[in-house]
């Protein structure tokens, strides 16, 4: 599967500005979430299967230790076969997290959430030290150029769905308290800055279309795309109505926009032109 990418966005207008306290407090709350449920982990539930094809429990762990690691400037490992091979392995991407997980299957569990613990404080030193310069220069990011601040905005992404493989894979789902932290909201709008892409370009809404993707539960919000000439998100669509209208639990969007569980239409509602609705939550997953 390798880290989460986002297949065919790129930014191409001014970078995305984003305040480096909210961020860092997000992703600094999803490493101890991760690092917490490590902790309570048996032998059995760091062998656990996930979502993500190949990879158990302890895998998930080993892949963010990777990306923390390259992030702070440590080379790949070799690993011990071609693992370009492999089929759960897409890209070149999924390729180099590969290396990470093969190697570092050779250590315990308990050395593991040890060099979690180890990189992400690391990471929290470099972070914090990072000026205000720096978080906004603009950098190569998986959704394509943007700011640094946008960068770390998609590892909160990254690490919070990753939180949520664990969970699913273990029989933990998160409570509600759980579940609303300051990482969720950032990476329900890093999702949200996706939409365009995915309402116009993956699930092809024809033009003049006003679509409306209703989040319930917890992570409730809404997002709107409007498609005029490309489609864009706005905050409403003024006067008009929405032409479809999807709704649907948030928690189980990100599923779906991360490929993480199969389609469901029952799990969702839909109004106005159906069709289009359905087209487009068919295309709903953009994470390679």
């Amino acid at each position: 599967m390798g880290s989460d990418t986002f297949c065919g966005v790129s930014t191409s207008r001014q970078p995305t500005i984003l305040d480096k306290s909210a961020v860092l407090t997000g992703l600094f709350g999803v490493w101890d979430d991760v690092a917490a449920l490590g902790a309570g982990l048996d032998d059995a539930q760091w062998q656990a299967p996930t979502a993500l094809p190949g990879w158990s429990v302890r895998d998930v762990v080993a892949h963010l230790i990777g990306v923390e690691s390259m992030l702070q400037g440590r080379d790949t490992p070799d690993a011990d076969v071609d693992v370009s091979t492999l089929e759960h392995v897409r890209n070149d991407i999924g390729a180099m997290n590969e290396r990470w997980v093969r190697q570092l299957r050779r250590i315990s569990p308990a050395e593991l959430l040890e060099q979690f613990r180890s990189i992400t404080a690391d990471r929290r030193e470099a972070l914090t030290a990072l000026s205000d310069d720096d978080w906004n220069a603009v950098t190569m990011t998986p959704a394509g150029p943007d700011s640094y601040g946008r960068f770390m905005r998609v590892r909160v992404f990254d690490c919070w769905m990753h939180e949520h493989d664990i969970r699913d894979a273990i029989g933990q789902p998160a409570s509600e308290t759980e579940l609303v932290r300051p990482a969720a909201e950032l990476a329900l709008d890093e999702v949200a800055a996706s939409m365009g892409f995915v309402v116009g370009k993956l699930g092809g809404a024809p033009d003049g279309a006003r679509v409306s993707i209703e989040l319930t539960g917890p992570l409730a919000r809404t997002i709107n795309v409007a498609v005029a000439g490309r489609a864009q998100v706005v905050d409403d669509f003024g006067a008009e109505q929405p032409t479809s209208t999807i709704r649907l639990d948030g928690l189980l969007f990100t599923r779906l926009a991360g490929g993480r569980t199969p389609l469901d239409h029952d799990a969702i509602t839909y109004s106005g032109d159906e069709a289009v609705g359905r087209r487009i939550v068919e295309h709903l997953n953009y994470v390679i």
